[in-house]
């Protein structure tokens, strides 16, 4: 059996080469830049590629564990970082051309942990415009493609991030979500990933319902990445207070679900209906769950038309308000779609878009009630597999912008911590994802959940690879 290319090792394995002295993190990080240039003429996925900065930092990485001496524990780790987290000194363009290339003036958060804890940052990835799209379709960037199937979006806003993680880009990939944006590309790449509970990795700026995460390949990477991403910043005036979580303890087996209450959300009450293929695999998944001792439940939707359609229409005020500060110029070059949604909101009253905003708690109020009774919930990711990459949105439809999301942005406004991790594929090939939610604050067992789902699920089909 041939042992794994460098550019596949999980950042457990690089550490442990690492520090026994057998692997070197040069010539990793030029194993994962040369699969890179392999990929990336077909997947776009990256931005700021600059292989010459990578190797640099991955030669004092090399240098410091000569001296036994690694910066922190992603110490020559690969790593890539989306768009809209700033890195000081690059443009943080957030997917669009009608943004000024202004150098950030600082890192953001999650760039400033990976950066003191040692991680060499490859390259960063792309996003389609301001992050309002579940696709890669970008006015800035170069259309990002799905690896499984390159006619395929790889979903957004997290693309080039959930592309870069199913392909290779290294281990260890950061992504944001504020209504899907890490789950959604993971479940249609067949990775794994987790929106923590809001607060729990500090961001900057912070927004309602909006979180950062790992996007990974395995549920032990997540977990090293939490270590280091949920350490305190105090610019995040929405953070949480530190918790020193025993992140390593994310492998507890399949007893971790002995007697759990589990709730089986197959309807979220709005949206697009769940296609029979994804069905039939998250329901063979929870079978999975009752097999290793939970009770599992059949939940009732409780997310409504009116919970989603107010969502919908209070982003489109908040763009639209966004686009109408911008020179005419600048507005012309945003994306049609993304410019035809935001400005659907023009004539909104103001008690119109009080009751929109309004939305946002009451999806709280009833997600948090409806999962009261259970420990977590198991769901779709997304109702549907990867669309055409071409699309914006699965539906094409400016008016109907939001309706894949039905199982994803509930947890985004109850601040409940959310994982995707596969859980089988359709009849062509394409990864399908399954949703745990936990409690609010619980984010170490949704991580346990996943690992023991990662341990039953069975053998995985081999990851894609470059054409030719």
């Amino acid at each position: 059996m041939t042992s794994p290319a460098l550019h596949d090792l999980g950042a457990h394995a690089l550490l442990a080469g690492y520090r026994a002295g057998t692997l070197s993190p040069v010539e990793v990080a030029q194993s994962v830049l040369d699969h890179i240039a392999r990929w990336e003429p077909h997947l776009h996925a990256s931005y700021l590629l600059r292989p010459e900065l990578a190797l640099g930092q991955a030669r004092n990485s090399e240098a410091r564990w000569q001296r036994g001496e690694p910066l922190g524990p992603l110490d020559g780790v690969p790593v890539t970082i989306k768009d809209n987290i700033a890195t000081a000194g690059d443009p943080v363009p957030l997917g669009t051309a009608a943004t000024d290339l202004t150098p950030a003036a600082a890192d953001a958060p999650p760039s400033a942990r990976l950066k003191e804890a040692g991680a060499v940052l490859v390259c960063k990835t792309t996003m389609p415009d301001y992050g309002m799209l579940s696709s890669g379709l970008s006015t800035f960037h170069a259309l990002a493609r799905n690896p499984w199937d390159l006619s395929k979006t790889p979903g957004g806003s997290s693309a080039g991030a959930g592309a870069a993680a199913a392909a290779g880009y290294g281990p260890l990939h950061v992504g944001t979500d504020i209504g899907g944006s890490l789950r959604l590309p993971a479940g249609w790449c067949g990775i794994f990933s987790l929106k923590p509970s809001l607060g729990r990795i500090p961001i900057d700026p912070p927004y309602t319902g909006r979180a950062a995460g790992p996007m990974t390949r395995t549920v032990a990477d997540a977990a090293l990445m939490m270590q280091v991403l949920s350490l305190p910043d105090a610019r995040d005036s929405m953070s949480l207070p530190y918790q020193p979580i025993a992140w390593s303890q994310f492998d507890r087996g399949s007893d971790r679900l002995r007697g759990l209450r589990i709730g089986l959300l197959m309807d979220a009450g709005c949206g697009l209906p769940v296609e029979p293929q994804v069905r039939a695999a998250i329901e063979a998944a929870a079978r999975l769950f009752e097999q290793a001792g939970a009770i599992v439940e059949p939940m009732a939707p409780f997310l409504t038309p009116a919970m989603l359609s107010g969502m919908d229409h209070a982003w489109r005020l908040r763009s639209h308000l966004d686009l109408a500060a911008l020179p005419p110029a600048k507005k012309a070059v945003v994306l049609p779609y993304i410019r035809d949604w935001a400005d659907s909101g023009a004539g909104l009253s103001g008690a119109q878009a009080f009751a929109a905003f309004s939305q946002f708690h009451t999806t709280r109020l009833a997600t948090v009630k409806a999962c009261l009774g259970y420990d977590y919930v198991l769901s779709p990711t997304s109702p549907m597999p990867a669309f055409a990459a071409e699309l914006p949105s699965p539906t094409n439809d400016f008016d109907r912008p939001l309706e894949h999301i039905a199982f994803t942005v509930p947890f985004n406004m109850s601040e409940q911590p959310a994982s995707s991790v596969n859980c089988g594929y359709t009849s062509g090939g394409l990864p399908i994802g399954l949703q745990i939610a936990g409690q609010r604050f619980d984010d170490l067992g949704v991580l346990q959940l996943s690992h023991a789902f990662e341990q039953m699920r069975g053998p995985q089909r081999r990851w894609p690879l470059p054409p030719g």
